[in-house]
C-alpha cells in the first residue's frame, strides 16, 4: 500500500509550470476554477493530474483561474497530500465538510468538474449524484471539464506517440501473421478455432513486445455479428468460405499509449459479392471520416467528435446498412484502450467534446447483421502538429484472400 507519489516530476499539477498551463485554459474558457473530486479512486483523472496514490475519504482540490490552488481533505489524509505545497483546510464530521466547501469554493460562480450533464459523456461522469447536490447547493455553476481533460490528461507525449507508432506497426505484422497461421491450417485441413487462434494472438503480443492491455477479439462472419464475442477457449471452428474478423490491441507498457486495429479475411481465392458490398461500405465509411477529419483541419475548424461519427453514420445509413451500425465510430484512446478524451459519437452518446492538438482515438465503422455476417475496419488516428494522422502504415484496402483455388 503506497499513500505518497514519490516522485511528482510527471504530475502536472504538482508544478508551477502545469498551474500555470491549467490557469490559462481556465481563463481561456471562461471559468472560475477546476474542482478536482475524488473519493477512493474514482477518479482516476483527478487522481493522475494531482499524483495522488492512496486516500480512503471525500478529498477536494480547486485550481482557481488565478491564485494559488488549495485543498479540503480529510483529517486523517494529510500524509496522502503531502506532496502538494498548497493551503488546506481539514474536516472530520460531515457538516465540517461541507462547511469547508462552501469556503473552497467562496467566490466562484463557473466551476469545472468531471461531471457531465444527463450523463452524456459516461467517461466523465464521476462525481455521485449526492456529492453533486453538495456542490450545486454552494451555489456554483458546474460545468464539464471535458475539453480541459482532453487537453490535460488525454493528450499523447512524444514519447507515447513514438512507442504508439511501434505497437501499431507490431499489431499489424501480428494480424497477417495470425491470417496466415489460421490459413496453414485450413489448407491442411487441420482444425483451429477461434478460441485457439486469440489464445496464440495474446501470447503473441506479449512476446513480441506488447504486453500490457494485449487483447483480441477472434470470431468467423456470424459470430463477428456480435461486435465484442468471446469465443472462450475454443469457439467456432475456422473453414474454408468463412470470413474472419481479428481486432487486436496492445501496449509497450503500462503508460504507453496502445494500438488498436481490426482486419478482415476471406478463406477462398474470391470474396463473396455480398461481403464486397458490406466491405466497401464500412471501408467508405472508414476512409470517410478520415478525409473529412483532414479537410476539416486544413480550413482550420473546430472538429468535434459527435461530427466524425455522423460522417461515418451518414455513409453507411446511405448506403441501407444503416440499422445494423450498432456502435460509436471510435473511442478515444490515451494510457488506456478505452481513454478519457473525446470519442468520435453521436449514437451511445452525443460526445461535443474537441478533438483537441494531441489526442487519439479508433475509426471502426462496422455492419453487423445478427446471426449472419458482422464486418469491420479499424484504424487509429492521432490530432498531430501538422493535423489528423493515420498512426498504421498502408491500412487495409481490400479483405484478404487466403486460400487459392
Amino acid at each position: 500500500m503506497t499513500r505518497l507519489q514519490s516522485d511528482t516530476s510527471g504530475v502536472l499539477l504538482a508544478s508551477a509550470e502545469g498551474i500555470a498551463r491549467v490557469q490559462a485554459a481556465l481563463r481561456e474558457r471562461g471559468f472560475d476554477g477546476w474542482l478536482i473530486y475524488d473519493f477512493k479512486d474514482r477518479n482516476p483523472i483527478g487522481r493522475s493530474l494531482l499524483g495522488l496514490e492512496w486516500t480512503t475519504r471525500r478529498g477536494f482540490a480547486l485550481v482557481p483561474a488565478s491564485g494559488q490552488p488549495r485543498l479540503l481533505i480529510h483529517a486523517i489524509e494529510h500524509s496522502s497530500w503531502r506532496h502538494l505545497d498548497w493551503p488546506r483546510a481539514s474536516y472530520s464530521s460531515r457538516q465540517r465538510m461541507e462547511e469547508g466547501l462552501r469556503a473552497l469554493l467562496a467566490g466562484c460562480k463557473r466551476v469545472a468538474a468531471e461531471t457531465s450533464s444527463r450523463g452524456d459523456v459516461p467517461y466523465l461522469d464521476l462525481i455521485p449524484a449526492g456529492m453533486r447536490d453538495v456542490i450545486l447547493d454552494t451555489g456554483v455553476e458546474l460545468c464539464s471539464s471535458g475539453d480541459l481533460v482532453s487537453t490535460f490528461y488525454a493528450v499523447w507525449t512524444p514519447r507515447q506517440r513514438e512507442e504508439h507508432g511501434r505497437a501499431s506497426q507490431l499489431v499489424k505484422d501480428l494480424a497477417r501473421d495470425a491470417f496466415a497461421r489460421a490459413a496453414e491450417h485450413v489448407s491442411r485441413g487441420e482444425t483451429i478455432t477461434e478460441g485457439a487462434l486469440a489464445a496464440w494472438i495474446r501470447s503473441e503480443l506479449a512476446a513480441r513486445g506488447a504486453p500490457a492491455q494485449a487483447d483480441c477479439i477472434v470470431a468467423i462472419g456470424p459470430t463477428a455479428a456480435d461486435p465484442h464475442y468471446d469465443p472462450g477457449e475454443v469457439g467456432e471452428p475456422i473453414r474454408a468460405g468463412d470470413l474472419l474478423l481479428i481486432d487486436l490491441w496492445g501496449a509497450c507498457h503500462d503508460d504507453s499509449v496502445p494500438a488498436d486495429q481490426t482486419w478482415m479475411g476471406y478463406f477462398g481465392s474470391e470474396l463473396p459479392p455480398r461481403f464486397a458490398e458490406l466491405w466497401t461500405v464500412v471501408k467508405a465509411a472508414r476512409d470517410g471520416v478520415v478525409a473529412s477529419l483532414r479537410e476539416r483541419h486544413a480550413r482550420g475548424e473546430v472538429i468535434r467528435g459527435f461530427e466524425g461519427d455522423d460522417v461515418a453514420r451518414g455513409i453507411i445509413t446511405d448506403a441501407g446498412y444503416g440499422e445494423y451500425f450498432i456502435h460509436r465510430t471510435g473511442h478515444s484512446i490515451d494510457r488506456d484502450i478505452h481513454g478519457r478524451g473525446p470519442n468520435l459519437d453521436n449514437l451511445e452518446t452525443r460526445d461535443d467534446r474537441i478533438l483537441v492538438p494531441g489526442v487519439g482515438f479508433s475509426v471502426e465503422p462496422g455492419i453487423y447483421i445478427a446471426g449472419d455476417v458482422g464486418i469491420r475496419t479499424e484504424l487509429n488516428m492521432h490530432m498531430g502538429p501538422d493535423g489528423p494522422e493515420v498512426t498504421v502504415n498502408e491500412p487495409q484496402q481490400d479483405v484478404f484472400l487466403l486460400l487459392k483455388d
